[in-house]
């Protein structure tokens, strides 16, 4: 460990700070001949406080500053540009060190704030429906840049709304599960006591449904929700609309939803689009009533909201009505969202970094 520090002492190119655990931080102190309590108040002041300048950090001395400074650097994120829909909704682009960008959303409603994030550059799989499926995936976010969005966004609901932000969903540009380890270190920090301490409940990752992984979260006792992106409970429709669906079907899907709700207890919510032509038949109807039969659910019925090049188009209300129907008589709750941010492409399934960010 000595020589780690050594390491990073000698090297002229500065190491990103928050790259170091907290241990890590008290770890250096003590190569300096500081006390080890030091990097657990820089701990605080980059994951509680989220603070990008050494500078800002007032109860370290001005010769450990300097040490921070000299060796360190904070590589934050850049709110670029805002745009604001008449219902409230603010889209934000989030410039990164490398001058990628990426979208973020803060949503209010009369009684909360959620800030949805996102968790990749682009996107790794190739859903349809999807504006961000289009873009071609640069790489994953860290979990520092995912931890800056929800940071920012707070501090947006605060400005805005005058109240903290209440809730987070990984709903953003991305499939969170293949950027996993990054995601549960952003989470880990954005619920950690002695950094933001949002309580994990108030946190619901969603997955277009990558088996493996869903398993592996069981495995690791996460806390927070799981939303499952489905749009169709057959295969045969579901690889139509997500092609990737073909590598992880519908079988191996159930199989890793009974194995998470089996160690987790915590009870699955299903995203779900009704286009015309798609997924509108009565067997469609019957496969979900019955997936949702088979593992404790509920299923959000969402508004479908068009992207440039894509001719698909939102269901008819007699359909919409037929699911809630027949989810209703099986007695599974069911909800129909009617989307918010529509007017400057921030509801579900347009983010695609359309804001020219200079």
């Amino acid at each position: 460990m000595r020589f780690f520090y050594r390491r990073i002492l000698e090297e002229r190119v500065k190491k990103d700070i928050r790259a170091l655990s907290k241990e890590e931080l008290q770890e250096f102190f003590v190569s300096q001949g500081a006390p080890s309590f030091k990097g657990r108040q820089v701990y605080q002041w980059l994951w509680q406080k989220g603070v990008h300048d050494f500078e800002l950090m007032t109860n370290l001395s001005l010769t450990h500053r300097n040490l921070l400074d000299a060796h360190f650097e904070i590589k934050h994120i850049n709110i670029d540009f805002q745009q604001r829909s008449t219902d409230g909704t603010i889209k934000n682009a989030v410039k990164l060190h490398d001058n990628l960008v990426v979208e973020s959303v803060l949503i209010p409603t009369s009684t909360r704030t959620t800030a949805c994030v996102s968790s990749q550059v682009g996107c790794s799989l190739d859903c349809t429906f999807c504006a961000t499926a289009a873009l071609k995936r640069m790489r994953n976010l860290n979990a520092d840049e995912i931890y800056d969005q929800v940071v920012a966004m707070d501090q947006q609901s605060k400005l805005y709304h005058q109240r903290p932000l209440s809730n987070i969903v990984f709903m953003g540009m991305g499939e969170p599960l293949m950027n996993y380890n990054n995601v549960l270190a952003a989470i880990e920090k954005i619920t950690d006591t002695e950094a933001l301490g949002m309580s994990p409940r108030r946190i619901t990752l969603s997955t277009s449904g990558i088996p493996k992984l869903i398993r592996k979260m069981a495995d690791d006792k996460v806390k927070f929700g799981l939303a499952v992106s489905l749009h169709s409970a057959r295969q045969e429709v579901r690889e139509r609309i997500m092609p990737f669906a073909k590598k992880f079907p519908l079988t191996e899907l159930i199989e890793s939803l009974e194995y998470w709700y089996a160690y987790t207890k915590k009870q699955i919510t299903f995203e779900y689009v009704v286009w015309e032509g798609v997924n509108g038949l009565k067997e469609d109807i019957q496969a979900l009533v019955g997936l949702c039969r088979r593992i404790p659910s509920k299923v959000n019925i969402i508004q479908y909201n068009p992207i440039d090049g894509s001719s698909m188009k939102q269901g008819n209300q007699t359909v919409i009505d037929a699911y809630i129907a027949a989810l209703t008589k099986a007695r599974i709750s069911v909800t129909y969202r009617r989307s918010r941010g529509v007017d400057i492409d921030a509801a579900c399934g347009q983010l695609a970094n359309k804001i020219d960010v200079k």
